[in-house]
C-alpha cells in the first residue's frame, strides 16, 4: 500500500481527524497537517470506524487492532502539532530586527545588554563582526583584512558585505539582532537599504553634549578586571583599585569633543533615513527610565 493510500485510509477511518492542504512545496508535493474537530469544541465522540474501504474489508485485512492503532497515532501526530503551532506563534518577541544609535557615551553599552537580555536578540557591532569574519577568513573578512592591516579605513561596501555575511547566519535569523551604533553615515544606511537589509525599529538614545563631556571625561579603567568606573558616578570603594585606574588616551574633553562633531555632522541623515521606523529616548534618564522607554518604543513599532 502506498504512502498515499494510507493517507487516504486515514481519512476515512474516523470522523474526528481532517486533514488541510497547506502550499504546495518546491517538489510539487503538497504537505498535510491534521487538526482534531471533536477537540476543539471541547467533544469526545467515539471513533467511528468505516469497515470497507473501496469495497476492501478492511478489518478483514488489516485487523481492528491495527486500524484503531493508526487512528490514535494519528491523534497524537495532530495534538504534538497544535502544541507546536502554540509555542510558535505565542513567542512575539523572537525574531526582532533593531538599530541602536548614540553619540559616545550615550549608554547604548547598557542599553544593549538589556535588550538582549529580554528579547534574546543577537547583538551585532562592525568591530566585532569585522574581527570575526577577520578571524573565520571569508571573503569579505579577508579584502576588509587587507585594508586593516595597511592602516586604511574598510570601505562601506566591505563593511556591508561583512554586515550582509553575518545577518545571513542562523543565530541572526532565528532570534533577530539588534545592530549597535551602524549604520554611523548616510551612505552606510544607503547600501544597506541597498542590500535589503531592513529594521523593525531605530532606536537613537539622545544626550546633550555637556553630559556626554563629563561622562567620557570620567571614566577611568582598572588594568587588572577591565571594569569601568566612573569618578563622579560610580568610583570604586577600594582605595587599592582606585590608585591603579587608567584613563583612555581619548577620552579627555579636547578629543570627545572632535568625535562627537563626528558624530553630529552625519546623525541627523542616518535619523531621515529610518524616519517611519525611529524612535527618539531621552538618554540623559536613568538606566531603568531609559531602558523602560526603549521597552516602549520597540513594542509601539513592532505593533504598528
Amino acid at each position: 500500500m502506498t504512502r498515499y493510500s494510507v493517507f487516504l485510509l486515514l481519512a476515512a477511518l474516523t470522523t474526528t481527524v481532517a486533514f488541510t492542504p497547506l502550499p504546495t512545496s518546491r517538489w510539487g508535493i503538497h504537505s498535510q497537517t491534521m487538526t482534531k474537530k471533536a477537540e476543539l469544541h471541547g467533544e469526545k465522540k467515539d471513533v467511528a470506524l468505516d469497515t470497507d474501504f473501496e469495497g476492501v474489508n478492511l478489518v478483514r485485512v488489516l485487523g481492528l487492532n491495527r486500524i484503531k492503532k493508526f487512528i490514535r497515532k494519528s491523534k497524537r501526530n495532530a495534538a504534538a502539532g497544535a502544541t507546536e503551532s502554540v509555542q510558535v506563534t505565542s513567542d512575539v518577541k523572537s525574531g526582532l530586527k533593531l538599530i541602536i544609535a548614540g553619540a559616545p557615551a550615550s549608554g547604548k553599552g547598557t542599553q544593549c545588554e538589556l535588550i538582549k537580555e529580554k528579547y534574546g536578540v543577537t547583538h551585532l557591532s562592525t568591530g566585532d563582526m569585522l574581527r570575526a569574519a577577520v578571524a573565520a577568513g571569508s571573503e569579505v573578512g579577508t579584502l576588509a583584512k587587507e585594508y586593516m592591516d595597511a592602516g586604511k579605513l574598510v570601505p562601506d561596501e566591505v563593511i556591508i558585505g561583512v554586515v550582509q555575511d553575518r545577518l545571513s547566519e542562523d543565530d541572526c535569523k532565528t532570534n533577530g539582532w539588534l545592530l549597535d551604533g551602524f549604520p554611523r553615515t548616510p551612505a552606510q544606511a544607503e547600501a544597506l537599504a541597498a542590500a535589503g537589509v531592513t529594521a523593525d525599529c531605530f532606536l537613537f538614545l539622545n544626550v546633550p553634549d555637556e553630559i556626554l563631556v563629563e561622562r567620557v571625561v570620567g571614566r577611568r579603567t582598572d588594568p587588572v578586571t577591565g571594569k569601568i568606573y566612573h569618578m563622579t558616578f560610580s568610583p570604586p570603594d577600594d582605595e587599592e583599585v582606585l590608585a591603579r585606574l587608567e584613563q583612555r588616551s581619548d577620552d579627555t574633553e579636547e578629543k570627545v569633543k572632535v568625535r562627537l562633531e563626528q558624530f553630529h555632522a552625519n546623525v541627523e541623515a542616518v535619523k531621515g533615513s529610518y524616519s517611519d521606523i525611529g524612535v527618539e529616548i531621552d538618554g540623559a534618564l536613568s538606566p531603568d527610565e531609559v531602558a523602560k522607554a526603549v521597552d516602549s518604543a520597540i513594542q509601539s513599532k513592532v505593533s504598528a
